[in-house]
């Protein structure tokens, strides 16, 4: 079981020592499981714990005067890490006082003091500290120094082409699913715990799964055919969702993700649910009234029918 902590200063971590990997570690794709791994090998190698040092929120979104899209929410984050076997995470609060720090601090308080690291692994463009002064240069002379080894992870290359968190987010805007499920490893899911709504879809004869997003930012917007998971099960179920902001009625301010099972029966409110996302239908549009509402969801249910490989002529007519 994974051990998470949030500050800079308190006891070491570590005493047996670490092997620590450094980064945002958005999405948790291809490049970063190969890191995770090496990092496990690597403490298993040297009888110490593998761990990760990482930012909440990340550190890009904290300086971006607009809202950032992001591949995972933090608890997905979390369970990924867990996954691939790392037994401490230092989630750091990014804040003004950490954005502050100057790197010398940085490597002495939280990779030295926090974590007795042995070995850090990074990025070969990693910069760290204030005004991103840090680089690889300087982590390595500081671990001679300090008893610790740098080293750098190569790109992991998926068809001659880099694996980042930056080219799945633009995949995943753009509707390439398919595209951006090697990248990732997996096909791209957004889970969440079921709340109420207002209902409005159950007398248009589409009730949905309300899955609040809050402050995300999706990657993704629009009308989508999914598959469902309920709880631990695998993503299975057929359905059509809709992420965004409700144009025609209701708006809200913060991305909701609304999903309609198809063919089922039951009580889903306050169950996790994971949401698979196949294809994109379309964009969000407002329309003039629920008549024309319910006409285009129909429709959008018969094309989610149809890309899910069920008969469309199930559909509502």
């Amino acid at each position: 079981m994974i051990k998470l902590s949030r500050d800079v200063a308190g006891p070491c971590l570590a005493p047996r020592g670490s092997v620590v990997a450094i980064g945002a570690f958005d999405g948790l794709h291809r490049g970063h499981q190969a890191l995770l791994a090496e990092v496990r090998e690597r403490a298993a190698a040297l009888d110490c714990e593998p761990a990760v040092v990482s930012f909440e929120p990340l550190p890009r979104a904290y300086f971006s005067p607009q809202p950032v899209p992001r591949l995972s929410s933090v608890r997905e984050k979390l369970i990924g890490f867990d996954a691939a076997g790392i037994s401490q995470a230092l989630l750091l609060r990014f804040n003004a006082a950490l954005a502050a720090m100057a790197p010398q601090a940085f490597v002495q308080q939280v990779l030295v003091d926090r974590l007795a690291a042995r070995e850090v692994w990074v990025g070969g463009d990693f910069r760290f500290g204030h005004k991103r002064a840090g680089d690889v240069a300087l982590l390595e002379r500081m671990g001679r120094e300090l008893g610790f080894v740098a080293r750098t992870m190569p790109p992991v290359l998926l068809h001659d082409e880099r694996v980042s968190a930056t080219r799945v987010r633009e995949l995943l805007a753009a509707g390439d699913f398919a595209a951006a499920a090697p990248l990732l490893g997996r096909p791209f899911v957004i889970e969440g715990k079921v709340e109420y709504g207002n209902q409005l879809g159950r007398t248009l004869g589409y009730p949905t799964a309300n899955i609040h997003l809050h402050s995300r930012v999706s990657p993704v917007q629009g009308i989508f055919a999914v598959r469902v998971g309920l709880g631990d099960s695998e993503c299975a179920w057929p359905g059509v969702a809709s992420l965004g902001v409700r144009p025609t009625v209701n708006q809200v301010t913060q991305p909701l993700l609304e999903v309609h099972l198809f063919d089922f029966e039951g009580d889903l409110y306050g169950r996790r649910m994971a949401v698979e996302f196949v294809a994109k239908l379309r964009d969000e549009q407002k329309f003039d009234g629920l008549d024309a509402l319910k006409a285009q969801m129909d429709h959008d249910a018969r094309s989610a029918r149809s890309v899910l490989g069920m008969n469309p002529v199930l559909a509502r007519a």
